[in-house]
């Protein structure tokens, strides 16, 4: 156990010295300037929409079991497993669809009464209109309700102070795989 938090702990201090792949950098200074222009900027409402691809299994998974609870192998809603997911975001619900970007987070079963994950991820945007910018989802995924709706907190770059929604749909889900294939469609002020 110890050694599992010592490589847990230096595995994160390398990743987060590693500078970061599409990515705004921009100094303090041009950020405060940002700020400065806050009150003569126009608020825009953007709509996004996307698929989301959360592989299980495969050659190339895209989320790894990290941790569970001692009750979550007799749980019926795997209640405390934690995973880690680094999944594609395409135009289409197809595999080979243009990429616009990675949805890069954690989620968890939070729920002991029926499958739903508090989910953290940040959706990270590589595609042309929106490289470098990125929004944050916080919320509950009630995975089996025909659509959930999570709040989009904040965001980065182009959405730099973003608020909004994601409203989203199971388009394809594989009972035995665990892979699932999710529409998402985000409504955000920025």
């Amino acid at each position: 156990m110890v050694n599992t938090c010592i490589t847990l702990i230096l595995t994160s201090t390398i990743l987060l010295a590693l500078p970061l792949a599409h990515s705004l950098d921009q100094d303090p200074t041009a950020i405060q300037e940002w700020f400065k222009n806050l009150p003569n900027m126009t608020t825009k409402l953007t709509h996004l929409h996307f698929y989301l691809h959360d592989l299980l299994s495969g050659s190339n998974p895209t989320v790894f079991r990290v941790a569970q609870s001692n009750i979550t192998s007799t749980s019926p809603t795997a209640f405390g497993f934690i995973a880690m997911a680094d999944d594609l975001l395409t135009t289409g619900p197809e595999p080979n669809s243009t990429v616009l970007g990675r949805a890069q987070g954690v989620y968890g079963s939070a729920c002991l009464e029926e499958a739903g994950l508090l989910m953290t991820m940040n959706l990270v945007f590589t595609g042309a209109d929106y490289n470098g910018s990125t929004l944050s989802l916080l919320g509950r995924n009630a995975v089996f309700h025909p659509y959930r709706e999570m709040p989009i907190v904040g965001g980065s770059g182009t959405f730099r102070m973003a608020r909004g929604v994601a409203t989203v749909k199971t388009y394809d889900f594989n009972l035995t795989s665990g892979d699932a294939v999710v529409e998402y469609n985000v409504m955000v002020e920025h």
